[in-house]
């Protein structure tokens, strides 16, 4: 479109801009249910790239710049509301596996870049305009398809609940991990003809599909349960009639009432729910936010350039960064999520450990992109990857766990 580096830059930073504004989806998710917030995503989405497409498909005469920061800014910003609608309704189902699930979830964020680039390539010849078809229509038909069933359910609570969410979880990532070795199977293999490429289409659709047998699966059992096992309702009616506190009013001492007030105002301790103003009075909240600005940032930054990169070194086709960036980049968001679950649990070991680490080797990540050494690129792509998805992947739970899930879809980072 014969725009210079300087505008495709401010053009990634409005749609960079967009998702800062996901502040509103969390501010908005106090009043309306997370089927409206997925709604108005997609919506979002549709018109924001919707209008890419056009222009870049010369359907409509190509707008004024400042036009297309916006709608690339309502792009980015659509996400946001996607992305607290399903994550946090999710970590709150799942409170005893947040690590997994956001893993899970951030992960397959991060893989559909390398999705939708290997269908584009492999059907429509990496054409620009096609590519910003199937990113207006796709997400909206699946937001459209999920609001039907996306809404918060009881927490397991039971030994046996958790050991079956656990396993459930553990099906969940052995699919995720198979669909990215797959993609970057075909990655790696070079040119395909028409026909392979329509048939690796095929496959990845039906492996995407998959996870859709876990809950019916679990719909069959529990309906075969209910037909084999008659429940008696009167029996488990409690015969307790009387309150198990009686006049609690009339116990209560003046003193007990003043203690009461003195504790409603005191700031909470990390752990405990806080509104997002008690969070902002913690250094730990601003620790948070420098780290995740820090090296989320940077990782930005360089994806955001990565075909810039890619052109001055020398390279002609810089499609395999993308995927490869986004398939390591998957690796370590649900990697990370499923180990520092582990850790925490067996050996206490906190999750922002996993942060520091990252960020050293994301440091020599960026040192051999730097150097520009025969294949260095490739190496410095995927160890930047790697350490970009460990950080998404572990701040979600990590703020959830220091400032409570009541309020964390307003203090998430998006």
């Amino acid at each position: 479109m014969a725009l210079t580096q300087l505008q495709l830059n401010s053009l990634s930073v409005a749609k960079d801009i967009g998702k800062a504004f996901g502040l509103v989806a969390g501010l908005a998710s106090y009043r309306v249910s997370p089927s409206v917030l997925l709604l108005i995503g997609s919506i979002e989405g549709f018109v924001g790239y919707g209008v890419q497409w056009l222009v870049v498909s010369q359907r409509i005469q190509p707008l004024p710049y400042w036009q297309m920061c916006i709608f690339l800014c309502m792009g980015g910003n659509s996400t946001t509301w996607m992305n607290t609608a399903i994550l946090v309704t999710c970590i709150r189902n799942f409170r005893k596996n947040r690590g997994p699930v956001s893993g899970i979830l951030k992960g397959y964020v991060g893989l559909s870049t390398a999705i939708f680039t290997d269908i584009c390539t492999a059907l429509f010849n990496s054409d620009p305009a096609r590519f910003l078809l199937m990113l207006t229509v796709v997400p909206f038909f699946v937001c459209l398809f999920a609001i039907v069933f996306l809404r918060e359910i009881p927490a397991s609570s039971t030994a046996a609940e958790e050991k079956s969410e656990t396993r459930y979880i553990g099906i969940f990532n052995a699919v995720a991990i198979t669909i990215a070795v797959y993609l970057l199977v075909f990655d790696i293999t070079g040119d395909h003809g028409p026909t392979l490429s329509r048939v690796f289409c095929i496959i990845l659709l039906l492996m995407l599909a998959s996870p859709l047998l876990v809950p019916v699966c679990i719909a069959i059992q529990n309906r075969i349960g209910s037909n084999e096992k008659t429940l008696d309702i009167e029996s488990v009616k409690t015969a307790v009639t009387e309150p198990l506190l009686v006049h609690q009013e009339e116990t209560v001492t003046e003193t007990g009432n003043v203690m009461d007030e003195a504790k409603e105002k005191m700031q909470p301790v990390i752990g405990e729910e806080h509104t997002v103003f008690e969070a902002l009075k913690t250094i730990d909240f601003w620790i948070l936010f420098v780290l995740f600005l820090c090296g989320v940032g940077t990782g930005l930054a360089v994806q955001n350039n990565m075909a810039q990169m890619g052109l001055a070194v020398g390279y002609a086709d810089v499609s395999i960064f993308i995927s490869l960036t986004s398939i390591w980049g998957f690796f370590g968001r649900i990697g990370s999520g499923s180990i520092s679950e582990y850790f925490i649990r067996k050996a206490g070991t906190p999750r922002p450990l996993w942060n520091a680490a990252s960020q050293i080797l994301m440091m020599v990540g960026y040192v051999l992109m730097a150097i520009a050494m025969p294949g260095s690129l490739y190496i410095g792509w995927i160890v930047v990857g790697i350490c970009y998805g460990v950080r998404l992947a572990i701040t979600v739970p990590t703020a959830s766990e220091l400032f409570g899930l009541k309020y964390c879809h307003t203090l998430k980072i998006h």
